[in-house]
């Protein structure tokens, strides 16, 4: 009879870098399967590390979501900063994820050259998007504007993490980078996020989604009370705005603007809860709250 070889198992730490509104949340939410990450298309819509598991026959990949990375124009800007480049250094794997769309700009650039010009850990490129480009020529030209960002051109794969097209390719691709090991999660693990981090997560995403350019960049969401109880989870959460005009638009007419961020991000908790849940929003102005290492920290961030 013939003997077969035990296939090894892979595990590792993925981190996934890129300027804003590349769509790395939209990457891990398609890789595992579930909501993990908000989306939207507003820059800095990520703030924190967030990771994602995915786990398969043979391997367990805990992927990172890290915040855009951008050159930092405020104390919270440096705080997103240092979120990503926290983890670079102590990761497996980096997915440079890119646009390939359009050619590199200075963006990208900027990425490579104070990111992962010095880093050891290597870097796969990928080329999200891909879909978008129907002209060969044109994505390959695209490509190459990509790459020739490195002195060593990094291995690439061209993927749409909306459709969801070489998804597979990508993973296979990661687990040749990743080192034998055992499982850290459990496999029915996919995010190291608890409830209340979630549900600040998906009323700032509702807030987004409804006031378009004339909040996001200054609204953060602080859940005061989770209550967990066997029908039902009882939360209470406060949003915070940088001055009186925002709070206005926030609670809209007769509070209409707040009951429509209410209602939606009651009915998406209720998706990933399953089960009920009573939602009750408050509107708090912390002056420039952006500029304020003190506040900052009070969101879970690092700064300086």
């Amino acid at each position: 009879m013939e003997k077969k070889c035990a296939q090894s198992f892979k595990f590792g730490f993925v981190a996934i870098i890129a300027r804003p509104n590349v769509g790395k949340s939209t990457l891990l939410n398609k890789i595992t399967g579930q909501k993990i990450a908000i989306t939207t298309p507003v820059a800095q819509t990520t703030r924190k590390n967030i990771k994602g598991i995915y786990t398969d026959s043979n391997s367990q990949i805990v992927f990172i979501d890290t915040p855009g990375i951008h050159k930092p124009l405020n104390k919270l800007g440096e705080a997103l900063s240092e979120q990503s480049k926290s983890v670079l250094e102590d990761t497996d794997l980096i997915l440079f994820l890119s646009d390939v769309s359009g050619q590199a700009g200075r963006g990208d650039k900027w990425i490579v050259e104070n990111y992962l010009k010095n880093l050891k850990t290597p870097v796969l490129l990928v080329l999200n998007k891909a879909d978008l480009i129907k002209d060969l020529a044109k994505r390959e030209l695209n490509t190459y504007s990509y790459k020739s960002l490195f002195e060593i051109p990094p291995d690439t794969v061209k993927i749409s993490a909306k459709t969801g097209r070489n998804i597979n390719d990508l993973i296979e691709k990661i687990k040749n980078c990743l080192p034998e090991g055992g499982k850290m999660y459990d496999e029915d693990e996919v995010t190291d996020q608890t409830m209340r981090e979630i549900a600040a997560e998906v009323v700032r995403e509702k807030i987004i989604f409804s006031t378009k350019d004339e909040i996001p960049h200054s609204v953060a969401v602080i859940i005061e009370n989770y209550k967990e109880e066997e029908n039902i989870d009882r939360i209470s959460a406060q949003i915070i705005v940088s001055n009186d005009s925002q709070k206005k638009i926030l609670i809209g007419k007769g509070g209409s603007m707040l009951k429509k961020i209410g209602t939606a991000s009651r009915l998406e908790l209720e998706k990933i809860a399953q089960k009920k849940v009573f939602l009750e929003l408050f509107v708090k102005v912390v002056k420039n709250w952006q500029k304020d290492p003190a506040f900052i920290k009070t969101l879970g961030l690092d700064v300086k």
